[in-house]
């Protein structure tokens, strides 16, 4: 069977749009994933109960179920509780940021763990009370610790958001589905999006692990 690569190129643009997609969810997923799942780890080492069972209960519900149902949920369920349609897009955008926040509490929280007794009690030294010491002693070293895991699930998330597919959305995975049932090129759409996102996936990785090699020789 031959391959078309005529279908790659003249469709670049809506290829590379609905990549730009993929990869603007991706960052804003990180970036409140990473702030959330930051206040909600240190929720779930917090001494108060409340607090900690609630942090508790967030993540371990949200790490029990299939990132799709969520999806269905922001996109169907809350429409009907609210009245008023989300639309594919900002469901996306809540969807992953609510999800993605309780992966990203486990790794903080093993960052959080991984600073000795010592550094704690210097902070409080300095008269930090609870949260200066967390701002300026211990979550910096704590962020460093697992940055490389931090990473490694930005890639994850990134793979992860081929899924908004399911409501319509049109993302990197998404744009090469249209093209291929519109134009009866599914061997070179999907050939292309496969090869594309194991290539930026591998690329990725590698940087991550030279990161990591980097941090342990500081150390």
């Amino acid at each position: 069977m031959s391959f078309d690569y005529s279908e790659i190129t003249n469709n670049s643009s809506f290829l590379l749009e609905g990549l730009r997609y993929s990869t603007q969810l991706t960052a804003f997923a990180m970036t409140i994933g990473i702030v959330a799942g930051s206040l909600l780890a240190m929720g779930r080492l917090s001494s108060n109960k409340a607090i900690s069972l609630v942090s508790s209960g967030y993540v371990n519900l949200f790490r029990s179920l299939p990132l799709v149902l969520v999806i269905f949920w922001f996109y169907f369920l809350v429409p009907m509780i609210y009245g008023a349609p989300v639309g594919a897009d900002r469901s996306a955008y809540i969807t992953f940021s609510v999800f993605e926040a309780a992966y990203y509490c486990e790794i903080m929280r093993a960052g959080i763990q991984s600073i000795s007794r010592g550094q704690i009690g210097a902070g409080q030294a300095l008269g930090f009370n609870y949260w200066q010491n967390m701002r300026y002693v211990i979550l910096p070293q704590a962020f460093r610790n697992v940055l490389p895991l931090l990473l490694l699930q930005t890639i994850i998330l990134f793979q992860d958001t081929s899924l908004v597919y399911v409501v319509g959305a049109t993302d990197f995975l998404g744009s090469a589905d249209k093209v291929a049932h519109r134009d009866g090129a599914l061997k070179e759409m999907y050939t292309f999006i496969g090869v594309s996102y194991l290539s930026i996936s591998f690329i990725l990785s590698t940087l991550v692990k030279k990161l990591h090699q980097r941090i342990a020789i500081i150390r």
